[in-house]
């Protein structure tokens, strides 16, 4: 299992565009891509995160636990890049980092609220997957990870997967896989700095966000990428993100 949040040297890690999950995902600077963001630590870490409200960003509790300083990339008209602050930051009280190392399901969920609106970003709708969610059910996975394993460089442009579901998906853990490799050879999937990225359902004509990439794997469950992508649904979730936005005086 790959867990998404690598560390870097350096203080802030500055990534230049350039691409996203592995396997050849397509570069999406529209649609979904539009509120998909770069989030970065002061420990060197760097995962996604999308927006949800104009300045709200919702991504997994593993890649923003306490201690660290996180910021927000943005690229201006001259595609350089800049930080944005975060205000406030709230981790799912049940979120269990050990319960997330074994592979298991957990509320592996946050919010950051942003100090200032991010130009040129559009806010997803958020939901909840649609019952009942069976092997083959279709989602899209988005992401500004590696698209090179290994690569920090191949990192920091928003790319887009279509996957589908295998094993037993439910309310506590969906894990996608390409359905042309279905898991055993390599494929489409998230990789290091994709954690956090959103998972896409086709609802009601238009994707909404119904849950957040939490790991991966590579073929047949060896360490690394292309394989298995896991996801935290937001079905048991919903709620408290709702809650935790109205507190910092969003309504979603």
């Amino acid at each position: 299992m790959k867990i998404l949040a690598p560390m870097i040297a350096g203080l802030w890690l500055v990534c230049a565009p350039a691409y996203a999950i592995v396997g050849g995902g397509t570069p999406s600077a529209e649609g979904v891509g539009r509120s998909v963001v770069t989030i970065v630590g002061s420990r060197g870490n760097f995962c996604t995160g999308t927006l949800i409200a104009p300045k709200l960003v919702l991504t997994v509790a593993h890649c923003v636990q306490p201690g660290a300083v996180y910021k927000i990339v943005e690229y201006g008209a001259n595609k350089q890049p800049q930080l944005q602050d975060v205000k406030n930051l709230a981790i799912h009280p049940a979120f269990n980092m050990q319960a997330m190392l074994a592979h298991r399901a957990t509320a592996d969920v946050a919010l950051l609220q942003l100090e200032a609106p991010l130009p040129g970003k559009n806010a997803s709708v958020l939901a909840v997957p649609q019952v009942p969610i069976v092997v083959g059910s279709r989602f899209t996975i988005a992401g500004v990870g590696v698209t090179i394993r290994g690569d920090g460089s191949s990192a920091g442009t928003v790319r887009v997967a279509g996957l589908v579901a295998t094993g037993r998906p439910g309310t506590l853990q969906i894990r996608l896989v390409d359905p042309a490799g279905q898991g055993i050879r390599d494929g489409l999937g998230a990789c290091t700095g994709d954690s956090g990225g959103p998972v896409f359902e086709d609802q009601q004509d238009a994707p909404a966000i119904i849950g957040v990439i939490s790991w991966s794997t590579g073929p047949n469950g060896s360490a690394g990428c292309g394989g298995m992508t896991g996801v935290t649904p937001l079905t048991l979730y919903h709620d408290w993100i709702v809650q935790t936005a109205r507190q910092w005086g969003f309504a979603l």
